[in-house]
């Protein structure tokens, strides 16, 4: 017993002893690896210190000449322009015919046209229904031919009675009233045939019709509709098939449009571009929107709509203007600007207002002398207030 007593003992205590050299050896790793992280640690946060004074110094090394870009510049000057004007509005027919019910009307019997179609002058564009009329007109010419009779009668008994005046069997006065009779019924044929031909105008005005060449724009009746004098327009054309453009422009633009200046139009939706005339312009100005109104003649084109929105350039003259090409023009919620290299070759920002579009560049209107360096290329990527290093590109003008 005791013997075993002893051996539990010492079993427990070499137990002990091995729990306690556990203890140790996990603390000493522990505190190795503290120590490792804090040299890595160290280790990191030096060589970021150095690669950041590094970067530092180079780029104070390379701040005088690498920072500062080269920027291609233009000095436009002045040059001989078309002075151009922009402008919108409606395009509508040049003279509007609209067609009614010119007599007394009635049921449609058919529609001959159309919108679209081209008519002549005295076309027929609806037929009304005529059988009353034709019947009227037939009993018209039926009372002539009675009238006509009478006034033949009447004149043979005239022939008669003055070959027996002679013989002294018809008095004066007999032949007097024999020659009233006679001329009684010339007078009754003459009645006849006057109502006929009024009887004929009526019912020759009961089809409608073109009251001249032109084309069809829009159609308002339809077969068994029952039309007459209050039935309004029942058809619209454009004479001749001849359109304008009701181009409204501002006060200052609209003193220098004269009539006969040459516009291109080009109807919203289209690239056609017709070319056109000032024909009329307004002799007044709306007072509300301080716009005054300039007519356009042009030509008859399918891309023409009555109605439809249109915008016109119009040439009124030349004027002198810089020039840029189209790159150096650049456009912001604020309108068109270019940018500029000033005296101490900095980017300055520009408004512009611009003029003409040619295919040799851009005109500016205002906003330039033409001394001026713009930037002609590469603008997106500057800012104003940037330092440039200008390169003067010769202009091709």
């Amino acid at each position: 017993m005791n013997y075993e007593r002893k051996v539990d003992v010492m079993d427990c205590l070499a137990g002990t002893q091995s729990f306690y050299e556990d203890a140790d050896d996990s603390r000493r790793k522990r505190t190795f690896l503290i120590v490792a992280l804090v040299l890595i640690a160290l280790a990191l946060a030096a060589t970021y210190y150095a690669f950041t004074h590094s970067k530092g110094a180079t780029g104070a090394e390379g701040q005088g000449a690498a920072a500062i870009p080269n920027v291609t510049v233009v000095i436009p000057g002045r040059v001989s322009v078309e002075a151009a004007i922009s402008a919108n509005g409606t395009i509508a027919a040049r003279r509007e015919m609209p067609v009614g019910v010119a007599g007394e009307g009635g049921q449609v019997v058919r529609v001959l046209v159309e919108p679209g179609q081209w008519v002549g002058a005295g076309q027929t564009l609806a037929v009304i229904d005529r059988s009353v009329q034709a019947q009227q007109a037939a009993s018209l010419a039926a009372s002539i031919r009675v009238a006509q009779a009478d006034a033949n009668l009447a004149q043979a008994e005239l022939e008669r009675a003055q070959a027996l005046v002679g013989r002294g069997f018809i008095s004066k006065a007999d032949m007097d009233r024999k020659r009233a009779t006679r001329d009684a019924a010339n007078a009754r044929v003459r009645v006849a045939q006057a109502q006929y031909g009024e009887a004929t105008a009526r019912n020759s005005r009961l089809n409608i019709v073109a009251p001249a060449a032109g084309l069809v724009l829009t159609r308002q009746v339809e077969p068994g509709q029952i039309v007459g004098a209050g039935s309004g327009i029942l058809f619209r054309m454009a004479r001749g098939g001849e359109m304008e453009m009701l181009a409204q422009m501002a006060e200052a633009d609209l003193a220098r449009v004269q009539v006969g200046t040459r516009a291109t139009v080009t109807p919203v939706g289209t690239t056609a571009q017709i070319a056109g005339q000032v024909w009329q312009k307004s002799p007044v100005i709306n007072m509300d929107t301080r716009q005054g109104t300039v007519r356009i003649a042009v030509p008859y084109s399918d891309a023409l709509r009555p109605g439809g929105f249109a915008d016109a350039r119009l040439i009124a003259g030349t004027a002198e203007a810089p020039l840029l090409p189209e790159s150096a023009v650049q456009s912001g919620p604020e309108g068109n600007f270019v940018l500029v290299v000033d005296a101490k070759n900095e980017i300055k920002r520009q408004p512009v207002k611009v003029g003409t579009v040619t295919d040799s560049g851009v005109s500016i209107a205002s906003g330039l002398t033409g001394n001026e360096r713009v930037v002609a290329l590469a603008g997106a990527f500057l800012n104003p207030g940037d330092k440039v290093k200008p390169v003067v590109q010769k202009s091709s003008q």
